[in-house]
């Protein structure tokens, strides 16, 4: 069986204004305690792609920076038990700054459960 990367590349992320603001306009929406989901379901069978946006409301930039690499790190690990296809976009809340990885990590499966893009 071949092994699969576990590598979130640059390519697997939203970088431009339109494709959040299409995420936005035409996805749906998980809202959580730490941060808000929003998700696009592509026809097509491309990876998973993601965005991460933190304001300054989090705090100074090694707090948003901390934040993000977290949320970069758990859509990394659970990047094939997504559904092929799926564009989302997490906007972290203030709260998201004061918790442990492991609690951002049940809040994004959690909601990933409730929104149906699991998988597995």
């Amino acid at each position: 069986m071949p092994q699969r990367s576990l590598k979130f590349r640059k390519t697997q992320r939203l970088t431009r204004e339109s494709e959040f603001r299409q995420v936005r306009q035409r996805g749906r929406i998980a809202r959580g305690n730490l941060f808000t989901l929003g998700l696009l379901q592509n026809e097509s069978a491309a990876p998973v792609r993601a965005g991460i946006i933190t304001s300054r409301k989090l705090g100074r930039a090694v707090v948003r920076n901390r934040v993000r690499r977290r949320l970069r790190e758990i859509i990394r690990r659970h990047q094939y038990e997504v559904a092929a296809g799926t564009w989302m976009v997490i906007i972290a809340r203030p709260s998201a700054a004061r918790v442990s990885y492991q609690r951002l990590e049940e809040e994004w499966l959690r909601l990933a459960k409730r929104a149906s893009i699991l998988s597995a």
